[in-house]
């Protein structure tokens, strides 16, 4: 979300007198914003970095080709950084600070005391591409647009809380919700806003579905240039980009165009990083970065190879059971094939200690919960007690270890006993239930190196009696098998936060369940989950919203939904020291190569 200038205006003047307001230049979900009215730039940007020149990047995407351009719909893959790149929202967050938004399309932001509404006047400069202002109809089209049946299931559930969106005037808006929640005003403030006009088609409007290869009209600060399709797409910075003169963008948009390219896989893309053929890329491979990120142009210093430390939440990358599978319904089945895992062994033969585990949906945050639950804590997950694994009332869970007084062999002794209660046993060379199935797993992914990391796994389970089958798929097939839910166990990498809210109805909701690419893949249906949602979502202050989240994390962690992966606390980035220039400050929430796109310029 991003910020204007904003007025401190009685909005009573509009609504009368029917509630007291508090309006600002910006909202904070807990307190006050960092940054005071009438700012000059962000602490962490250049105000005075130089406009010019290209930053050449590699796609952070999967998939080895796009073909549409709008990233909203949910058939097809559009280029990387697209959305963010093109489309302008009411409000946008800082790099150094967490739970805020600044007016960026908005000059200022209403709350009502009672929380029930948020009011967003807009910039009068504010402009699309084409030229046409930015208006509150084109706020309400992109509103119900994204609430629409073509887009992702995503949309409906992280909004599902938000009764409607009216048109107050020409520039003013204000969405309507159906119960207090503090992060509303920042969900809604951060929702890509897109032109009416987008879709027409010789004056008739084109169903969203179809609007494909129509190009954005947004109000970003880059629109497309030219287009290879499956090997690169250039974005170019709009000369008249309305907002290049606001606070919230002084510094940032440097590049006069940025080129994502597009290789195969990673061989591919490592090969053309050595080769020149672009300057910067994010690292994820623990092998690349310890033993092939070297060559000729790094050791004239061309290429920099460097770890820049964040303060991100570790986020929960794991492997995921979908527990629409008989197979998977007992906890005990879930948790006898976490401990087959043997995470020590794997960091120190395959990952250069690169990593440390996850443990739990909000770790690096303050909504991790530790030792056992305090009274806060037991009140919420009380009234659920039938509802909620018995071990999730004593210590918190932690992934089984192999190191230290642990070992693999009492690990797997301990899931040999848990899968024997739950009814499965050894006969004929295989586990198998009492009807004689046995078990077999099939893990599936669109990235055939993961072969190399499943396989001491899938070793270990076969010492239970469990088979693991690796089920390589392209790209396209791997997201359609997702979205159907046609998987037994897939990895995941979710994203953390500091400030979790609706978003884990999505992922954990029973709504969500059913409804067909949403979020929650484990298929989870549980009402005391639902209920600590509600309370994260209704919380009040942070001092409601820390036991509810803590409550959350605890009955995650013990229903053993997720197989807990492994985290790193910095961003690994090799950059071009000869054409990009970096600010000197690293924002500590910034995204990777998300920072280089906003902040960094070109020599």
């Amino acid at each position: 979300m991003q910020n204007c200038r904003m007025r401190s205006l009685l909005f009573f003047l509009l609504w009368g007198l029917s509630a007291p307001l508090w309006a600002a230049h910006g909202y904070a979900l807990w307190g006050d914003v960092k940054y005071p009215a009438n700012f000059s730039h962000f602490d962490y940007v250049n105000p005075d970095a130089p406009k010019g020149g290209e930053l050449r990047l590699v796609s952070n995407l999967r998939v080895s080709t796009f073909d549409k351009y709008n990233p909203f719909t949910i058939k097809g893959t559009s280029p990387a950084y697209l959305a963010d790149l093109m489309f302008d929202s009411l409000l946008t967050g800082s790099l150094d600070e967490t739970g805020s938004g600044y007016g960026l399309l908005a000059n200022d932001v209403d709350v009502a005391t009672d929380g029930m509404s948020a009011t967003f006047r807009l910039a009068p400069q504010a402009r699309f591409h084409n030229g046409d202002p930015v208006l509150a109809a084109d706020v309400k089209y992109s509103f119900d647009t994204l609430m629409g049946p073509y887009t992702s299931p995503a949309f409906k559930t992280l909004l599902a809380d938000v009764a409607g969106l009216d048109v107050v005037n020409e520039r003013t808006v204000r969405y309507r919700f159906k119960k207090p929640n503090r992060e509303l005003p920042l969900t809604v403030g951060g929702l890509p806003v897109f032109s009416r006009q987008w879709g027409m088609e010789n004056g008739k409007r084109k169903s969203f579905d179809q609007v494909v290869t129509d190009i954005p009209i947004g109000s970003g600060p880059y629109k497309i240039g030219p287009v290879r399709f499956g090997k690169d797409i250039t974005y170019v910075r709009d000369p008249n980009y309305w907002a290049r003169d606001l606070n919230v963008k002084r510094g940032s948009n440097n590049f006069e165009r940025i080129t994502v390219k597009i290789y195969k896989d990673g061989t591919a893309r490592l090969e053309a990083l050595k080769a020149g053929e672009f300057d910067l890329m994010r690292f994820f491979s623990a092998g690349d970065w310890a033993r092939r990120v070297n060559g000729k142009r790094f050791d004239t210093g061309e290429l920099v190879k460097s770890e820049f430390q964040h303060r991100l939440p570790s986020g929960f990358q794991s492997y995921v059971i979908n527990t629409r599978r008989d197979k998977f319904k007992d906890v005990r089945v879930r948790q006898a094939l976490g401990l087959a895992l043997d995470y020590e062994w794997m960091n120190r033969q395959m990952f250069y200690k690169a990593y440390q585990r996850v443990n739990g949906l909000f770790g690096n945050t303050d909504c991790q919960a530790t030792g056992v639950p305090g009274p806060e804590e037991l009140a919420l997950m009380e009234p659920w007690r039938k509802d909620i694994p018995s071990a999730a009332f004593g210590p918190m869970a932690v992934a089984p270890r192999t190191d230290g007084d642990s070992s693999l062999r009492a690990n797997l002794r301990q899931a040999h006993a848990l899968l024997q209660a739950a009814g499965w046993t050894v006969r004929d060379g295989a586990l198998r239930n009492a009807q004689g199935q046995a078990f077999e797993i099939e893990y599936l992914d669109s990235n055939e190196g993961s072969a190399r990391v499943i396989a001491p796994w899938a070793r270990n389970l076969e010492k239970l009696g469990i088979q693991l089958h690796f089920r390589p798929v392209d790209f396209a097939l791997y997201q359609q098998r997702l979205q159907k839910f046609e998987f037994d166990i897939t990895s995941l990498a979710y994203g953390g936060t500091h400030n979790p809210g609706q978003e884990y109805a999505d992922i954990f909701g029973s709504a969500a369940a059913d409804i067909e690419d949403s979020g929650n893949l484990a298929g989870v249906k549980n009402r005391a989950i639902d209920a600590l949602i509600g309370k994260i979502t209704g919380a009040k202050t942070k001092a409601e919203l820390l036991p509810a989240c803590r409550a959350l994390e605890r009955v995650i962690a013990h229903s053993h939904l997720l197989i807990p992966q492994w985290t790193a606390g910095t961003h690994r980035i090799v950059y071009n020291s000869w054409h990009l220039q970096k600010p000197a400050t690293v924002p500590p929430y910034a995204q990777g190569e998300g920072w280089a796109i906003d902040t960094w310029w070109a020599k």
